[in-house]
């Protein structure tokens, strides 16, 4: 399958409660993302983690599936149109 250039949106409601299992599920999924920015709401519990990925919709279909399934983290991506080839 061809990989693609995409994002990933994170919000989580209870950062306290949800930092360990997102942790989790980003480690296993470290070979797609490309970059990672995350900023907490202190005050409210609350933070937004954006992940740059290139993969296929599959893999990012089961990091943001994975995700979903965390209580208090809603999720959603979006990819580019065009494959992006890796350089070796």
């Amino acid at each position: 399958m061809e990989k693609r250039l995409g994002f990933v949106g994170i919000v989580v409601e209870n950062r306290k409660q949800s930092a360990g299992k997102i942790n989790d599920a980003l480690t296993g999924h470290g070979d797609i993302i490309v970059g990672r920015m995350g900023l907490p709401h202190l005050a409210h519990d609350t933070s937004v983690i954006t992940l740059i990925v290139n993969a296929t919709t599959d893999e990012v279909g089961t990091l943001t599936g994975k995700l979903g399934m965390i209580d208090g983290v809603s999720v959603k991506s979006a990819m580019s149109k065009v494959s992006v080839t890796d350089k070796k």
